[in-house]
């Protein structure tokens, strides 16, 4: 059974594993060992207080947060989100084989703009959903959660930071008031440094780790609290608030999570392959996780709206 992510739930060995020893590609003892180390990931890794318990966004998924704090919040996301392709570069250029520089550019990629492509799927669907339905949803033609960037078509207003703009301008906030260093408070330049240094990394398994803990952080429900709150808010007093980078997000993690777990497959097979430096990146990058949210609720407990 293939390794799925959630709150309550551990990895185990999947599918593509087994179909390989029956192969005979690996023996029983492999397969053995392999399946302690999820173990350890499991615990090492998926345990970590801000995978399990995030207090920031269990506060924010109730939709109580006011205007200030709202603004306050999607300023501080916007720094890292923006920042994050300086992170996401970095790994592009890292990458120790073509195919592993092709996976990181998917990301980064889509992150600028570029719209996955499914491959015999309809260009687009625009005309059967509403205003609100693409703002939930996503619009058809400038989102997709499933495919490749290779073939993909480009748009200005695909790009992730340019939704985040979008969300910004219900709550008083424009271009030039987010994204920037200037912008971070310091927690969140310390969250964005440490992407550089883990996810960017040039020991490749030191970024393995910081990769694996990034995206199964993503996977595992922050996104939607996040989206829970801002629907409530929506709803009740912020027509205008547009949530798709949120709402998009939240579905397409999953995605990434099962990608990272098909590279750790290989990577762990490799005669260089060091568990420690894995576990490095990973604990650290989460470490580095914690102390975002932990600044934005600290933020929130002291009345800091800057």
């Amino acid at each position: 059974m293939t390794a799925i992510l959630n709150r309550a739930s551990s990895l185990t060995v999947s599918s593509r594993i087994e179909q390989r020893l029956r192969r005979g590609e690996l023996t029983a003892d492999q397969v053995e060992r392999f399946a302690g180390f999820l173990s350890e990931v499991d615990a090492e890794l998926l345990q970590h207080r801000i995978i399990r318990s995030n207090e920031y966004t269990r506060w924010f998924q109730q939709g109580c947060a006011t205007n200030a704090e709202l603004r306050h919040f999607v300023r501080q996301f916007s720094v890292f989100s923006n920042q994050f392709l300086i992170a996401a570069l970095l790994r592009v250029i890292n990458a120790p084989t073509v195919d592993q520089a092709r996976a990181a550019k998917e990301i980064l990629l889509n992150e600028l703009g570029v719209i996955y492509r499914r491959p015999g799927a309809e260009a687009s669907q625009r005309g059967l959903l509403s205003d609100d339905d693409k703002d939930h949803e996503g619009d058809p033609e400038l989102v997709s959660t499933e495919g490749t960037v290779d073939g993909g078509v480009f748009r200005f207003r695909a790009a992730h930071f340019e939704w985040l703009c979008g969300a910004a301008e219900a709550v008083g906030l424009e271009f030039g008031d987010m994204g920037k260093r200037a912008h971070g408070r310091p927690s969140t330049l310390h969250f964005c440094d440490e992407l550089q240094r883990l996810y960017g990394s040039a020991d490749w398994q030191v970024a393995q780790g910081a990769s694996f803990a990034v995206e199964n952080w993503a996977a595992a429900g922050f996104w939607q609290e996040l989206e829970d709150g801002l629907m409530h808010i929506k709803q009740t007093r912020l027509p205008k608030l547009r949530i798709a980078f949120f709402s998009w997000h939240n579905r397409v993690e999953a995605q990434h999570a099962g990608h990272t777990l098909e590279e750790l497959e290989e990577v762990y097979f490799d005669p260089d392959f060091s568990a420690d430096r894995f576990f490095l990146g990973g604990r650290e990058i989460l470490d580095a996780i914690a102390v975002f949210w932990d600044g934005l609720n600290d933020d929130r407990v002291a009345g800091i709206r800057g």
